[in-house]
């Protein structure tokens, strides 16, 4: 399925020589990734088509005229499509052309060169294991070297990643992004030091039921139990007080298994926990905490009567959803960001909407179950529907430069 791919903005430069380019700010999962020009893009595709020929999907054709504006904002448009549509085969992104130039726009982008450094992964019981690393080590080789240190069996590296964490004054944890599989972490948390972010390490998949097969490797099941544990003591979970009792008695006599086999049956284990945020169901302006796992969006909703509302969203009753930009808030700090989701009600097809700066891990949450259910479909012979994700934007930010820059003064030779 396509990566999370956005171009935000769009830069108007002037080079010494006096020709002006524009210079795109290439996202991932709303957070920069780098900053590239066309020139660059046009080059990388030739490399990729030199490999993978007409699997490389089309890439914007060049303008033999003076752009214009329109023009521009086109051409940004068919960036972004093109950068989400050449993440669909992964033999592509797992190629040494599509890693190499990721890495290299990372670092020039923020200019960090490529020299031994010093990386804190974070376990869930707030351990931490200091690596000594290469600062262009993409996380794929950083999660790898972490779970093997940890003794972790190497056919089960696929069911861990690495994740971006923030700690808030009041002690609540959000977990704020995915780190792909070719991005560089050293590099994104210097980009990221606003955010005092950290670099951990979570289960990823989102059928609670996996755990079976993660049972029988002590360093698994280490993991598997440290996380269980933080969610318990989140209030991730919503235990029943009989079951909260049983929990406490195996977490004294440390019994692993047996607390992992008991948690199972918990209301939300195994979930990802969104911040409360705002939703329009039933009705506009709903507060709402979100739950996103085992084939459902569960929404515990605060009713402007003062009481809660417990919804869940079917996952295989979703047709579709979006992410939207809507644009900088108020004071001009952050973007806001939108999930809306296509949804089967009662026979009715609706659309509901979370207005929440998670929007981006969550839609990476219902991309991974849909991938869950077919696997599991296609194990049992079975044909399943492909619900559909797809980013779209109600505003693109344009930097201009202050010198009477406009788009229509820039030639296609000056990218």
């Amino acid at each position: 399925m396509k990566l999370h791919f956005s171009i935000t903005a769009a830069e108007e430069l002037r080079e010494r020589g006096g020709g002006r380019y524009v210079l795109y700010s290439v996202c991932l999962e709303g957070f920069l990734l780098g900053k590239a020009r066309y020139s660059q893009l046009r080059r990388w595709d030739a490399q990729l088509r030199q490999l993978f020929g007409n699997a490389v999907p089309a890439f914007p054709p060049k303008f033999y005229l003076v752009m214009t504006k329109s023009m521009a904002d086109e051409r940004r448009s068919q960036l972004e499509q093109y950068l989400q549509n050449v993440t669909l085969d992964s033999n592509i992104t797992n190629s040494d052309v599509f890693i190499a130039f990721f890495r290299k726009l990372q670092q020039d982008t923020f200019k960090i060169q490529t020299e031994r450094a010093f990386l804190d992964v974070y376990l869930a019981d707030g351990s931490n294991i200091r690596l000594d690393i290469q600062t262009s080590d993409t996380a794929e080789r950083i999660l790898e070297v972490t779970l093997c240190k940890m003794g972790l069996s190497r056919e089960l590296i696929k069911y861990f990643s690495l994740f971006f964490f923030q700690d808030h004054d009041d002690g609540a944890l959000s977990v704020v992004k995915k780190v792909a599989e070719f991005e560089l972490p050293y590099v994104s948390l210097q980009s990221m030091k606003e955010l005092h972010c950290k670099l951990g390490i979570r289960k990823w998949y989102m059928d609670p039921s996996l755990d079976t097969l993660l049972m029988d490797c002590r360093a698994s099941l280490n993991l598997l139990y440290m996380q269980a544990i933080q969610e318990v003591k989140r209030n991730w979970v919503k235990p029943t007080e009989g079951q909260m009792q049983e929990l406490e008695l195996l977490q004294e006599n440390a019994n692993k298994a047996k607390f992992l086999e008991l948690i199972r049956e918990v209301q939300f284990y195994g979930y990802v926990r969104l911040d409360p945020c705002i939703c329009d169901y039933p009705e506009g302006g709903c507060s709402a905490d979100i739950y996103v796992g085992n084939n459902e969006i569960n929404c515990c909703i605060k009713l402007p009567i003062n009481q809660t509302k417990e919804v869940s969203f079917k996952i295989n009753r979703l047709r579709s959803w979006q992410v939207t930009f809507l644009g900088a808030t108020k004071d001009g700090e952050e973007d806001t960001l939108e999930l809306r989701f296509e949804y089967n009600d009662s026979g009715t097809w609706q659309w509901i909407i979370l207005y929440t700066k998670q929007a981006f891990l969550l839609s990476s949450c219902l991309k991974k179950m849909i991938s869950e259910q077919m696997m599991k479909a296609s194990k049992e012979g079975q044909e399943m529907v492909v619900h559909s994700g797809f980013i779209s934007r109600k505003r693109f930010l344009v930097r201009p430069n202050e010198e009477d820059c406009v788009f229509e003064k820039i030639r296609e030779e000056d990218l």
